[in-house]
């Protein structure tokens, strides 16, 4: 296992568990202990866990995974939803799509959908909106893309773009669909963000758009998280994957949100 794979999958296990020894860590990842060591001091180096006598922790309730160490998280699964997300998207619609995993894999199915080529007179497939730094690099190389790319303050830990310049770009646009990444998705909660900075341009993103869709893998469902993006009431759609309970989906179209479960 290489040196990037074993980050990964210590920092996820430390995120599900909140603490990590190094014996239990070695076991788990079937290397040696010392190797965990190593690691867990180089990652303490970069402020991505707290050190203990024997092990880790992680930061804090509110601890974020960079999104470079968030991709192989669900993966086929994200896959699947952009895929059905990307369905939902007319051709030469404006969409909003905030940063993330399952977003960026939206921007990716979007882009290879044979029927959104530019039309006669030079006009856009689409309209890309987005505040995520990745998303805009990934999507600039497609001609038959227009790109709008808001102004902020770069987040490393999502490549997302937040602050006033973000907001002052948003405010003067609209888009036909918004296509929200969350960490947490809840019929009474709403859908949240860890960092507020982001929820906030996410908020004003949904506001601008004439409907939403949250993407979201099942383990984000009836969870919470720290910032608010928007209330349940404010969503159309959830396009999740098929490991979503049925009483889940239930209580979301109770609530007035088309679910997809694929």
């Amino acid at each position: 296992m290489s040196r990037d794979a074993r980050w990964k999958a210590l920092l996820e296990l430390l995120v599900e568990r909140g603490r990590l020894d190094v014996e239990e860590a070695a076991v788990d990842l079937a290397v040696s202990a010392a190797t965990i060591r190593r690691d867990f001091d180089q990652l303490a180096e970069q402020q991505m866990l707290v050190r203990t006598r024997g092990g880790a922790v992680v930061h804090g309730v509110s601890y974020e995974l960079p999104l470079r160490y968030k991709t192989a998280r669900h993966a086929s699964e994200k896959q699947r939803i952009a895929k059905a997300v990307a369905e939902l998207v007319a051709p030469g619609e404006a969409v909003g799509l905030t940063g993330g995993t399952t977003t960026t894999e939206v921007a990716r199915a979007l882009a290879v959908r044979g029927d959104l080529t530019s039309g006669a007179s030079g006009s856009p497939a689409l309209t890309i909106v987005t505040n995520a730094l990745n998303i805009a690099n990934e999507l600039a190389v497609r001609p038959q893309f227009k790109i709008v790319l808001t102004g902020g303050v770069a987040r490393p830990q999502s490549y997302e773009l937040v602050g006033p310049l973000a907001d002052g770009v948003l405010s003067q646009i609209t888009v036909d669909v918004a296509v929200l990444g969350v960490v947490a998705f809840d019929v009474t909660h709403g859908a949240a963000a860890h960092d507020e900075a982001e929820a906030a341009i996410n908020r004003l993103l949904c506001e601008r758009a004439e409907r939403v869709i949250v993407a979201a893998d099942s383990s984000k469902l009836g969870q919470r998280a720290f910032a608010r993006i928007c209330s349940v009431e404010s969503v159309n759609t959830l396009v999740t994957d098929a490991g979503v309970g049925a009483d889940m989906v239930r209580r979301f179209e109770e609530a007035g949100v088309r679910v997809v479960a694929v």
